[in-house]
């Protein structure tokens, strides 16, 4: 992050930053744009300024110190590339903390000054036209900072999650509606702490689910899911879990047990070992992981969308992109959106060697084998599929509002759950076997007013009971009247 006020050059400018969100609000979507506030680049004025003036306002923006034995430390995020969490500034004369790369110093978030920054750059995009932020790296913020062993209080938060409760109470001063989503990577009993007992985030991405809903999927069985839901705190009261299959990152593998994690890691990598990454995760994205198999990628989502909380789809997953490993590190899963076939995808129209990264051109995931053209018109397609998916979420207020539970199945391999809501009952089955399942639940509805939803599952209905006939890798979700 090397100016928070501006648009990379490369990329635009405010302006159009501007009429993108205004075209967005018109077609009724609301924009949430990624703050990084635990560092910035090196690039940066404050940065700059700091190192060459130990007696400037902007040296207490960065942590530093001429003790470097000393200090603070504990390993790099980024193990395969830091060596760890000091660097030595030439120019300053002192090693800089950063738990990220080297040409990321941490802000000092301790700082009062650095705090009416953060604060006055949330106010500057909401008077651009966002709507929100996803507040990136949000677990290492709250960290304790690099300082010299005599110096700790002074780089400490006094109350972490006040700085989090104060960004809330600025952007709703801003604006009423605008929300904050925390990307919070942090242990399974410290991740309700992030919603500041409803003072906080508004929202934050559920790790947890993530790496086990995705691992299920992959092999097949649902004690993962169960697993994820007896670790992640309840939050109904204070905020909203975001529950999502892959995203711009590698596939964090680290909140699985230690024997599945070890597992994970050599059943879903490539062949050659190139999808490894930090020593946590593959950079692979959801095809890779199910050998490009779109009935399997298909119920994957529909299990997401039937979980309580929120969701988050990554573009291209809804087509089935697959990732460029020959890409470096995380750019393999950040490959643009394949529209079409035509020129970069359709993408830009800019000359290809001038985007910013190279949309896929060869093998089974090139865009002119998987793009949205190709598949916008087929009902059957993994598009459409997803769209309505996406369309039955909508239609199903029992699943943000109503009372959950999940019936014991007789097979591990399928997933049925239930929702309760104002005289209404959803239920939601899904198969991850390779074969032929049947699933027998209570239904305790009236079976002539029982409605399909959406999925190509078969059911049948009677008097206080469901089964349920699923193909390989179906699904299907049904509504009743209590």
């Amino acid at each position: 992050m090397a100016d928070y006020y501006a648009v990379d050059d490369r990329l635009g400018s405010l302006d159009d930053f501007r009429a993108f969100a205004e075209a967005a609000h018109d077609r009724g979507i609301r924009v949430l744009t990624d703050l990084v506030f635990n560092h910035t680049s090196i690039e940066h004025e404050w940065f700059q300024r700091a190192r060459e003036d130990p007696h400037s306002e902007y040296h207490d923006y960065y942590l530093w110190t001429s003790h470097v034995d000393e200090a603070h430390d504990r390993q790099n995020i980024f193990p395969e590339y830091e060596d760890g969490v000091w660097s030595y500034d030439e120019v300053a004369g002192k090693h800089y903390f950063h738990q990220f790369y080297g040409h990321q110093p941490d802000l000092n978030v301790a700082n009062p000054a650095v705090r009416e920054e953060l604060y006055d750059v949330l106010r500057f995009w909401l008077d651009r036209g966002a709507d929100g932020f996803r507040i990136d790296a949000a677990h290492p913020m709250l960290l304790a900072k690099g300082h010299d062993a005599t110096t700790l209080e002074d780089t400490d938060l006094d109350e972490p999650i006040d700085l989090f409760k104060q960004m809330r109470r600025v952007v709703e001063a801003e604006q009423s509606d605008a929300v904050l989503l925390a990307e919070a990577d942090d242990e399974p009993e410290n991740l309700d702490y992030y919603f500041g007992g409803g003072e906080a985030f508004h929202l934050q991405f559920n790790f947890v689910m993530n790496s086990h809903l995705t691992y299920a999927v992959g092999v097949k069985d649902t004690w993962p899911i169960h697993r994820a839901e007896e670790l992640v705190p309840a939050v109904s009261e204070s905020g909203t879990w975001v529950n999502f299959l892959r995203n711009h990152d590698e596939w964090n593998l680290l909140k699985l047990p230690e024997e599945a994690f070890a597992h994970a890691r050599e059943y879903f990598g490539d062949d050659a070992g190139d999808s490894w990454i930090f020593e946590r995760g593959h950079r692979l994205r959801l095809a890779d992981l199910y050998a490009g198999d779109h009935d399997r990628i298909a119920v994957a989502h529909a299990l997401l969308f039937a979980l309580p909380g929120s969701v988050a789809l990554q573009s291209g997953d809804e087509i089935g992109m697959g990732a460029d490993l020959s890409l470096p590190e995380r750019e393999a899963v950040r490959t643009p959106m394949q529209w079409d076939d035509t020129r970069n995808g359709g993408f830009s129209t800019a000359d290809p060697d001038e985007c910013y990264t190279p949309v896929i051109d060869e093998g089974e995931y090139a865009y002119d084998r998987i793009n949205v053209a190709a598949q916008r018109e087929n009902p059957d397609s993994l598009l459409s599929r997803v769209r309505d998916l996406v369309a039955a979420r909508q239609s199903c207020p029992e699943i943000g509002r109503g009372d959950y539970a999940v019936p014991e199945a007789d097979h591990k391999e399928t997933r049925v759950h239930r929702f309760d809501h104002a005289g209404a009952v959803l239920l939601c089955a899904h198969n991850l076997a390779d074969g032929y399942r049947e699933e027998v639940v209570e239904l305790d509805v009236d079976p002539d007013a029982v409605e399909h939803v959406v999925g190509d599952g078969g059911y049948h209905v009677e008097d206080g009971g469901v089964t349920f006939l699923l193909d390989e890798c179906d699904y299907v979700w049904i509504r009743g009247e209590r």
